[in-house]
């Protein structure tokens, strides 16, 4: 399902964009994501007009490049920023390359956030995490050490090298290492949130490392190419895939075996937070300061840190025992 609201002239230039007509006191909020045609943005961007249907006076652009670069979302910033839209919520390929388009749209009064995937602390005025990053990087270890009673090898395969999220919580997890001592970390590989190469990444730890135990995805199209993987591989019950995914996406690989547990927030839930959070700072109700706190509407209120960042919700963990009731849901 597509919530594109916008025209893309072609391809190579994702974003040549043409708004719908808006009503005057109509606020344009341009949720921008990582790449179109990920079912974990598509997700948050049902959580965007959520919001805008509860708000009233809101327009959801739903906007990003065809892959994830930062190049092509600083052409959709500008874009944006020709546009005169009245805030931008963007989830970074890069926390430094987009800054100075983003600061370029500041300087024209357009409020700028970023959610998921963050950016550097010029270049928005706040970040919304999904959840705490200790939590997450805690808990994508502890999937894995949970079912390896006896230890092992196992490899982490993120998105992209410059991935705010996945870096901060890779980082996070290294630090919680010691408290898992029979779990050896072999290598970190980097599929670029790219299905295909992504499975050729999963399929090349498996090769290098015959005695892996464990994979571990903290993104979302990496941990269903590595459970395909696995399963292709005929590696069902030796070695299994865990990390960050969605319930509609992951159902067939747990029911498989592939894997085991897994764990997200709600997506649906991050786009409407975020766009609450975008609107309340656009609208001037809310001010993003070290110490204070925005409102997020049904997901009550975010408290920001001496770096402007807050945390939405704890992740949750999905199995056998609750995927079904899920699956159809995100």
């Amino acid at each position: 399902m597509k919530f594109v609201q916008t025209l893309l002239a072609s391809a190579a230039l994702a974003t040549a964009l043409m708004a719908p007509a808006h009503a005057a006191d109509q606020k344009r909020i341009a949720l921008v994501v990582k790449a179109l045609g990920i079912g974990f943005f598509e997700a948050a961007a049902k959580g965007a007009q959520e919001a805008a249907k509860e708000l009233g006076d809101v327009q959801i652009i739903y906007t990003g490049p065809t892959d994830t670069t930062a190049e092509g979302q600083i052409e959709v910033i500008n874009s944006l920023i020709a546009q005169n839209v009245d805030a931008i919520a963007i989830s970074a390929n890069d926390p430094d390359a987009v800054v100075p388009a983003l600061k370029k749209a500041m300087q024209r009064g357009i409020t700028v956030i970023s959610w998921d995937s963050g950016v550097a602390p010029e270049g928005r005025e706040m970040q919304l995490n999904p959840s705490s990053s200790p939590l997450i990087g805690n808990m994508i270890i502890k999937l894995a050490a949970d079912n390896l009673p006896d230890g092992g090898d196992v490899a982490v395969l993120s998105a992209t090298t410059t991935s705010t999220n996945q870096n901060t919580w890779i980082a996070e997890m290294n630090k919680v290492l010691p408290n898992y001592p029979k779990i050896n970390v072999v290598a970190t590989v980097y599929g670029d949130d790219l299905a295909d190469k992504s499975y050729r990444e999963a399929q090349g730890l498996m090769q290098t490392y015959p005695d892996l135990k464990a994979i571990i995805a903290p993104t979302s199209v990496g941990i269903v190419a590595a459970a395909q993987a696995v399963e292709d591989a005929g590696k069902i019950g030796q070695v299994n895939v865990t990390g960050l995914g969605l319930p509609s996406e992951m159902a067939g690989h747990v029911e498989s075996g592939a894997s085991k547990s897994f764990a997200i927030w709600n997506p649906i839930d991050l786009g409407y937070s975020a766009t609450m959070i975008a609107y309340n700072l656009a609208t001037k109700k809310a001010e993003a300061k070290p110490g204070g706190e925005i409102p997020m509407g049904r997901m009550g209120t975010v408290k920001l840190d001496d770096k402007t960042e807050g945390a939405m919700a704890d992740p949750f963990v999905y199995d056998k025992s609750n995927i079904e009731q899920f699956k159809s849901i995100f």
